[in-house]
């Protein structure tokens, strides 16, 4: 079966509608920041209040979100509520609209409350999002320290440098 084709503006507006409060962090703010390198999925990091995990259930399941794996890229059908979400760190998903991974406490931050404080509010493809600041995309990568984050950070330092300039 074919990769579902990726629509970053639908995951957005999903999350969007159903008021879930969460930051872009990953590839893809990478991109917004200015980044040539291309991503096939949306990172976000979601406010944990019981509230906020009851409406990302929610937008889950209007996702038809599946648990995504190497050995099972269709992804594996798991039911959740916002205390199950909340039970794991990491969950890495496919929906209708491609990849979507949802991270608690991104590598080197300390979650939520720390990426949303230097977020910018932007509105992407359509979709009013908060983005973490280039320099909290930055810190993340380097704490994650895997092979493809190394491969991009020297252009975004790069960036960084010359949007501080300005």
């Amino acid at each position: 079966m074919p990769e579902v084709e990726f629509h970053p503006e639908k995951l957005l507006e999903v999350l969007a509608h159903h008021g879930v409060r969460h930051v872009l962090i990953g590839g893809f703010a990478g991109v917004i920041h200015g980044s040539p390198y291309v991503t096939t999925d949306v990172d976000v990091v979601p406010d944990t209040s019981a509230a906020n995990l009851i409406r990302l259930s929610a937008a889950l399941d209007e996702l038809h979100a599946k648990v995504w794996t190497d050995a099972e890229p269709e992804g594996v059908p798991f039911d959740h509520d916002g205390a199950s979400l909340a039970a794991s760190a990491i969950w890495n998903l496919v929906t209708d609209f491609g990849r979507l991974d949802i991270t608690f406490e991104p590598s080197g931050t300390g979650g939520f409350a720390d990426v949303a404080r230097d977020a910018v509010h932007l509105t992407i493809l359509g979709a009013e999002v908060d983005v973490a600041s280039l320099a909290d995309v930055i810190r993340s990568k380097e704490a994650a320290g895997r092979e493809k984050d190394r491969l991009v950070l020297p252009v975004l330092r790069r960036i960084l440098a010359e949007t501080e300039r300005a």
